[in-house]
């Protein structure tokens, strides 16, 4: 499908949108909604998002915001 990451980007966001929805309703995890839609939009899954270049930026985006909201779960006061 499309070959820009603005394109990829979006994709990946419409599958956020719908897949955390139901997550919410079960009551699990939003971690688990993102780790579904990485697994089924991804170049070896559906191929919704095939740029696999595209993907690599989005994932170390992602370590970067998960490695940030980790330092915000813990304190140095003690």
């Amino acid at each position: 499908m499309g070959g820009n990451i603005l394109s990829q980007i979006l994709i990946l966001l419409a599958g956020c949108v719908v897949v955390l929805s139901l997550v919410r309703r079960f009551e699990l995890p939003p971690v688990l909604g993102y780790l579904v839609v990485g697994m089924t939009m991804g170049p070896h899954a559906l191929g919704l998002v095939s740029d696999t270049s595209a993907v690599h930026v989005l994932a170390e985006i992602g370590v970067v915001f998960l490695v940030f909201t980790l330092g915000l779960e813990f304190s140095l006061a003690g």
